[in-house]
């Protein structure tokens, strides 16, 4: 049975789901959440077999309800930079010989429909649609890349916001200043399952304000998702629930062809199969002031 799992509700009190056949039902009879120990006690399974069992509520007034990132916060957020070819030349850089690595925060994970501040003093801010890969099973040391495959519990469309002199001019060598801003990883709406997704034949494309930005396919990809698991699995422990984002395809600001991101821009992302996300910015409100 094809099913995409959600959290719906508003912020901080989201609640799980399952659509099926266009159908939203209640998740919660199965679970208290969509997080790391749910989906390495075989959550996925377990809810294809109450669906098949009409064990699932319907959820009535589901399309009235906020849409959460459909993930509880992972427990890590990898990122892979530069892993296509032309987005590293457009960002003036030899594509990678290994997976470049950095991290974000987990509290910079939201809902795909949710505002996200500018900070305060940033006028770099960049869109980066992105295929995320949600781990489903405790990794270490994986054998190789089909080992790889069988702990990733599903995929996502993810949005790797960046603050490009935060990451480049500010950073001391290291991007993370630039990655971690309140908000800077949009993400959703659905968490597909695994095998109802080819990961390395997805279209993914971003627009600003009505304008065509990125429109790319993960088949150009330098490192597939298969090597990006297994290649990090060899330095760390990967845990259930963690979201890994694979990289950007080329058109970004960073490019120099667009301007970024300013206070009331739209941006559009999504992936075909995975769904689409609608990010409006706003100016960040500063402490002690009104």
């Amino acid at each position: 049975m094809l099913v995409e799992l959600r959290r719906l509700g508003p912020a901080g009190q989201e609640r799980p789901a399952v659509i099926a056949d266009g159908v939203t039902h209640r998740l919660d009879p199965l679970t208290r959440d969509i997080d790391g120990d749910f989906l390495a006690a075989g959550g996925i399974a377990r809810t294809r077999a109450a669906l098949d069992a009409g064990e699932l509520p319907v959820w009535e007034g589901a399309e009235e309800e906020r849409v959460g990132a459909p993930i509880a916060r992972p427990p890590a957020v990898l990122c892979i930079g530069q892993n296509y070819a032309a987005h590293a030349a457009e960002s003036g850089a030899a594509p990678p010989e290994v997976p470049i690595l950095f991290h974000k925060h987990p509290n910079t994970v939201i809902g795909p429909q949710d505002e996200v501040e500018i900070p305060p003093g940033a006028s770099t801010v960049d869109w980066e649609v992105e295929l995320g890969v949600v781990i489903g099973a405790e990794a270490a040391y994986l054998l190789d890349e089909q080992a790889a495959l069988d702990v990733i519990a599903g995929y996502v469309t993810s949005h790797d916001l960046s603050e490009r002199d935060f990451q480049l001019a500010e950073s001391g060598g290291q991007w993370s200043k630039g990655k971690n801003a309140r908000g800077f990883n949009p993400l959703g709406p659905s968490l597909v399952p695994a095998d109802e997704v080819d990961p390395q034949a997805l279209r993914l494309w971003s627009s600003v304000n009505g304008e065509a930005r990125q429109d790319s396919t993960t088949a150009d990809m330098i490192f597939t998702v298969a090597r990006i698991v297994h290649h990090l699995s060899q330095y760390m422990v990967l845990s259930p629930g963690d979201l890994v984002n694979t990289g950007t395809p080329q058109g970004v600001a960073l490019s120099g062809r667009f301007p970024y991101l300013a206070a009331g821009d739209v941006v559009e992302i999504g992936i075909d199969g995975l769904g689409a996300q609608r990010t409006r910015f706003v100016a960040a409100g500063v402490p002690g002031t009104r």
